[in-house]
This record gives structure tokens, C-alpha cells and sequence, in this order.
């Protein structure tokens, strides 16, 4: 279990690695669905299977589609990928800075840390991520209100970031 979830750590480093390299959003997208799905996967591990699957539905369903759309509207002819000499010093860059950074905090972390939350109460009935989901609607109903509040004005920034000089019907003639 540790291998595993050591490996999924390193792709999730190496995933927004990519990400944060990659100035074209084809392959920024591509970057971000590996991310949630490797992110998720090491929320599985880690004892929480339906916060995971909530959360990746909730990514793939909303923001991906805000993000293809945001995508479809600021298209280039040739985008750049991950094999250009400038992402890819973008790359190596950011790889660097984390070996360095990990190097720097390695003393602290040790594979016994890693237990699931499940593997402390051997006969408990309710999970625990369950009962976090019954808080969020409870006490946190402000909280999920303000989200979406936040989500839609990120919806109404992304458009109007993208649109650039087209106008439409609405420009000056």
C-alpha cells in the first residue's frame, strides 16, 4: 500500500508539474483530469472513497465543462505541447524546485503515517467521511450557498477573460 500510494503522489507532483507548465489549454486540460482522477485515487487511500467520487464527479460534471468551453473560445492554430524547448524548461524548472523543496522537509515524513482513517475503529458502523458529508449539508448550507455563488462569478470571469476584441452584436462599428 505505501508503493502505491508513493506512486500515485509522484504522478500527482509530476500532474501539476504539467500542468502549471503548459501555457495551451488542450494539454493544461489533459493535465487537470489526470490530476483530479490521481488525486481522488489517493483519497481512496487514505479512507475516503465517497468524498473521492463526489469530488470527481463534481470536477468532471462542472469545471471541466466551464474549462472546455473557456478552451473553445481562446483556440490557437498551433499550440505549444509538452515537448517545446520552452515548456519543457518550464518543466524541469518546476521539478527542480520540488526536489529541492521535498529535500529540505524530507526529515518529517515517514511511511507509518500513512494509515487510512478507516483502519483506527475496526468495528464502527458509520464511516467517516459520511458523517462529514451530513456537517457539510447541515452546518456548512451557508458555506455550500457562497460556493456556488463563487462559481458561477468564476464562470462569468473566465468568459469575459476569454472573449478578447470579438464583441459580437454588441461592438462599436
Amino acid at each position: 500500500m505505501t508503493y502505491l500510494m508513493s506512486l500515485f503522489l509522484v504522478g500527482l507532483v509530476l500532474g501539476l508539474v504539467a500542468v502549471a507548465s503548459n501555457p495551451s489549454p488542450y494539454f493544461a486540460a489533459l493535465g487537470l483530469v489526470v490530476v483530479a482522477g490521481i488525486g481522488c485515487a489517493v483519497l481512496v487511500g487514505h479512507g475516503g472513497p465517497f468524498l473521492s467520487l463526489v469530488l470527481f464527479l463534481i470536477y468532471l460534471g462542472g469545471m471541466l465543462v466551464v474549462f472546455a468551453y473557456s478552451a473553445a473560445l481562446a483556440a490557437e492554430p498551433y499550440p505549444e505541447s509538452w515537448g517545446n524547448r520552452s515548456v519543457a524548461a518550464y518543466m524541469v524548472m518546476y521539478l527542480v524546485g520540488v526536489g529541492l523543496a521535498s529535500g529540505l522537509f524530507y526529515g518529517g515524513w515517514y511511511e507509518s503515517s500513512w494509515v487510512p482513517a478507516d483502519e483506527l475503529g475496526l468495528l464502527s458502523v458509520v464511516r467517516g467521511d459520511i458523517g462529514g458529508v451530513a456537517l457539510m449539508y447541515s452546518f456548512g448550507g451557508g458555506m455550500l450557498v457562497i460556493s456556488a455563488w463563487v462559481l458561477l462569478l468564476t464562470l462569468f470571469v473566465v468568459l469575459e477573460l476569454t472573449r478578447g476584441l470579438n464583441r459580437g452584436a454588441l461592438r462599436a462599428v
